[in-house]
């Protein structure tokens, strides 16, 4: 899992499914989905802030709309603010495959520190 890139308001993370990831019935664990996603959208959040602000999330929710295998290939987690206030930001996120299929999406609610 890396950060891919990252802009005011944006950050991208990905990952090549392993094995490893995977759960009992042969798909990556949900875990896999969300923390890519929590990851990003957090990471989006964090761009918009001055330095010596921080923050962590209140609240995430991930819809899982169909599993990551090895054959879904690199996924990317694209997210992007919504809303930047004084204490609280919020974010939505996408976990996509190279062709644009959608694994997962996601919406996140963080405190604004400092």
């Amino acid at each position: 899992m890396k950060l891919a890139d990252v802009e005011p308001g944006r950050a991208v993370w990905e990952l090549v499914p392993a094995e490893q990831h995977y759960n009992p019935i042969g798909v990556a664990h949900a875990g896999i989905a969300a923390t890519l996603l929590d990851s990003a959208m957090a990471c989006a959040v964090h761009s918009t802030l001055p330095a010596g602000k921080g923050y962590t999330t209140l609240e995430f929710k991930v819809n899982l709309v169909r599993g990551v295998t090895l054959k879904s290939g690199l996924v990317r987690a694209v997210a992007q603010v919504v809303h930047a206030g004084k204490s609280t930001a919020t974010a939505e996120g996408r976990l996509e495959d190279a062709s644009g299929a959608l694994y997962a999406h996601a919406s996140t609610t963080c405190i604004i520190l400092g």
